[in-house]
């Protein structure tokens, strides 16, 4: 209800006056506008009770901050509203309804608390009254479009009390009219502060204007999108009407034939596509033989299921390439650490596609050869965000047969388009990013060889016409960007090889883990376990533990299992009442992970016949210790572990050498056709082969007969020839990290591989190691054996 005369008050207020002080919160309550309030915090109801024992005045000022339960003086506005308590009623909890009726602005000069509520100094604020005779045409123009405006918010809906719309018709004072519509208005608090501080009425009345302008055009906008809808759900329910009746009379006539629809379905699919003439005719065709086949017959479900794969190709859309090169190179930075040469190269290859505009033919089908849980899947999820580009990965291990890659001919059942096309599907676009992923797991089987027909589709020249076996229309792969990834380059077909730029990822040094580990994967996994980013903190020997001590890895998979389990842990412990943060120290993993699991322990003295070798596996570097031993025979090599061929020809090549410099060395030449020699590879349930174990396995046999032992605290590898040169080995950023990892900083390695080991190894690995370049097994002897 409005008035616009206080009823029930004594005497207006004049001049400074001390008054009961009520903070409101998300109100503002203006002079003549009559409100209910419910009062519940204790000072504010002791404010309206002194109130209510003189002469129920009250004065009513806005906080700045809501949520403040007691306000000072700095948390109110200064200006305020002089009011008068109409009515109080008690409510349940010490809590009231009142009803008030604002009286004249004020601004407050002083607070001060007294006993148990607030009360302020205010001077109160005289209206400015315009007389008829002084009003201009632009202050009349104003009051008629507020007047106005208030009829059109009623007209759309706007809840307004008749009689108030009554009132306001009949004032023609420009500073009560401001009032009165301010009141009714939905303005913000801090809109509204402002027009109870605006004394000027002409001022006052532009601002309530301006206000009512903007909420009486949201009404007309929410009013179209009420009406557009309504009118669509009539249309809508009027056609549905209309098409069940024409089916119903359809029916009756026996005219219903629902195959025009779903071939005017499939042609008008097709006129939206942008085909080559032969194709476009192609499916013609089809569509017209679906057209002239009945309907529940077998071939033309096989018709229909080919047209809506067709069909739904991404013949014309693709995504457009951001060629950022600083946005791209962050992208990498962000998601994997080092790997600077890979991240080059996919720089590189961005920089020729947009000197090239993307029409260059340059090689484009990268290979990321690494071990697994070095990054080789996610990096390429990584340059597809980089380059705004659809991500898709099809897994390659394991597939056997040939139509997978290349998909089946129509007319088998069940026949689909192969894994390609279905990941363009699947994608939307037709240049998207498509991760082969396992490309060196392909297996060949009498069902034909996957391999070769994944020639075509990553070769560049001749994937622009690449034909799927269902589909049977020709499709442009060349704007696909493919990336491979296997965990060793050697089981990849030669021919698929020979179309691919390979890449090899290392696997990771202990520091490097770390790092990752505090800048990656915690911070992934935390909110994955229901913890905030500084609620568990890994202390760095913590994280050295389980690197050494639960993983063997040369990646960090393993590594994230293993830390998983510790959140897991954590996760159940701040259930029990643990409060975060934790922190987990080196006694922590060892009590969250049990016992920790030493893979391969160095022999920490020298001994006779043995040698510590490197050797490199899918997963990694690990060292491996050759032992050799004699007893009496007729001069036969015994040789155990699992060894393959490779291995077994390396240790009679280093025998035969031994053999030969027998004398030189002090050895009996006779000794070898009397005793039979074994030498045995731990772990042999693994198999093991290749030729970088030979000079391991001379020191060790040197090592034998002479009765000198072999340094422990040396590991070696390299391919030894029968005269006794070392010849280079590959996977030796591996072999070395896992020297590091076992404790082992002192490693001989052929010298033809010199400018490789500097060139890959970290710097602060290489400070940390000491390295031995050999060309001959007389070096290898002289620097391990004692």
């Amino acid at each position: 209800m409005m008035e616009t005369y206080p009823f029930g008050v004594s005497q207006i207020p004049t001049g400074t006056v001390e008054l009961p002080l009520m903070p409101l919160r998300e109100v503002v309550v203006f002079p003549t506008m009559v409100i209910p309030l419910f009062v519940g915090r204790a000072f504010s109801v002791r404010a309206v009770e002194e109130a209510l024992k003189g002469d129920r005045l009250i004065f009513l000022v806005a906080q700045k901050d809501k949520d403040i339960e007691e306000p000072q003086e700095e948390h109110l506005y200064k200006v305020g509203t002089v009011a008068h308590v109409v009515r109080s009623t008690p409510l349940e909890e010490g809590r009231l309804k009142i009803l008030i009726q604002g009286i004249k602005r004020g601004v407050l000069k002083e607070i001060r608390w007294e006993k148990d509520h607030y009360r302020g100094v205010v001077e109160v604020v005289e209206e400015l009254e315009i007389p008829q005779e002084e009003l201009t045409k632009e202050d009349r123009a104003y009051m008629a479009s507020v007047k106005e405006l208030l009829d059109r918010a009623v007209s759309l809906g706007k809840q307004i009390i008749p009689d108030f719309l009554m009132l306001v018709k009949d004032i023609e004072d420009p500073g009560k009219l401001s009032d009165l519509v301010a009141s009714i208005t939905d303005m913000k608090l801090q809109d509204a502060q402002k027009v109870l501080e605006t004394f000027d009425p002409r001022e006052r009345l532009r601002l309530v204007h301006q206000h009512l302008s903007v909420e009486v055009e949201l009404l007309e906008v929410q009013s179209r999108i009420r009406t557009a809808a309504r009118e669509r759900m009539e249309k809508e329910q009027r056609e549905y009407f209309l098409r069940q009746q024409l089916k119903a009379i359809q029916e009756e006539l026996g005219e219903l034939d629902e195959r025009k629809a779903e071939v005017e379905e499939y042609t008008r699919k097709l006129q939206k596509l942008k085909l080559e003439k032969s194709v476009r005719e192609e499916i013609e065709k089809q569509i017209k033989r679906l057209e002239r086949l009945h309907p529940d017959s077998a071939e033309a479900g096989v018709l229909r299921t080919w047209l809506d794969w067709v069909l739904d190709l991404p013949w014309n859309k693709k995504t457009r390439d951001r060629y950022n090169l600083d946005k791209v190179m962050e992208v990498l930075n962000r998601d994997h650490y080092n790997l600077e040469k890979i991240k080059e190269r996919i720089v590189e290859y961005l920089a020729v596609r947009k000197l090239t505009k993307g029409k260059s033919s340059a090689v484009q089908i990268l290979c990321f050869v690494g071990p697994p849980g070095v990054g080789k899947t996610s990096l390429g999820r990584s340059i597809a965000e980089a380059l705004g580009r659809k991500f898709v990965r099809i897994s390659l291990g394991g597939i056997r047969d040939e139509a997978e890659i290349r998909g089946h001919r129509r007319t088998y059942v069940g026949a689909m388009p192969g894994r390609i096309m279905q990941a363009l599907k699947q994608a939307g676009t037709k240049n998207p990013l498509i991760v082969l992923d396992e490309v060196d797991k392909i297996s060949v089987s009498f069902q034909g060889d996957p391999a070769a027909a994944l020639l075509e589709v990553l070769d560049p020249e001749q994937n622009k016409q690449f034909v799927d076996l269902y589909i049977g229309l020709p499709f442009d792969l060349s704007e696909v960007f493919f990336i491979c990834t296997a965990n060793r380059a050697d089981t990849i077909p030669r021919p698929l090889l020979d179309r691919m730029e390979v890449i090899n990822l290392s696997g990771y040094s202990e520091e490097e883990k770390v790092f990752i580990a505090k800048n990656h994967l915690i911070p992934r996994l935390l909110p994955m376990h229901g913890f905030g980013k500084d609620e568990v903190v890994f202390k760095d020997d913590a994280l050295m533990e389980i690197i050494r001590g639960y993983t063997r890895e040369s990646g960090v998979r393993n590594l994230q299992r293993q830390i998983s389990t510790v959140l897991r842990k954590l996760a159940l412990r701040r259930l029990k009442g643990e409060n975060p943060p934790f922190e987990v120290t080196l006694q922590d993993v060892k009590n969250f992970l049990g016992v920790p699991r030493r893979y391969t322990e160095k022999e920490e003295n020298p001994m006779v016949g043995i040698a510590v070798g490197l050797a490199w596996t899918e997963v990694g570097g690990e060292i491996m210790l050759i032992e050799a031993t004699r007893f009496k025979g007729k001069g036969q090599l015994l040789l155990t572990g699992s060894l393959g061929d490779i291995m077994k020809e390396s240790a009679q090549a280093a025998l035969s050498y031994i053999k030969s410099r027998a004398e030189e060395y002090g050895i009996d030449p006779d000794i070898f056709s009397q005793v039979d020699v074994h030498v045995h590879v731990p772990e042999g349930a693994v198999p093991k082969d290749g030729p970088s174990a030979g000079i391991t396995i001379a020191t060790a046999l040197l090592s034998l007969f002479t009765d000198r032992p072999v340094r422990m605290n040396v590991a070696m590898t390299g391919e030894v020839t029968l005269r006794g040169r070392v010849l280079p080995v590959g996977g030796l950023k591996e072999k070395i990290l896992a020297a590091k990892r076992a404790g082992i900083y002192e490693v001989i390695l052929p010298e033809k591989n010199r400018e490789e080991v500097l060139e890959d190894l970290p710097s602060y690995v290489k400070d940390q190691m000491t390295f031995h370049f050999v060309s001959h097994l007389e070096e290898v002897f002289k620097i391990a054996i004692l």
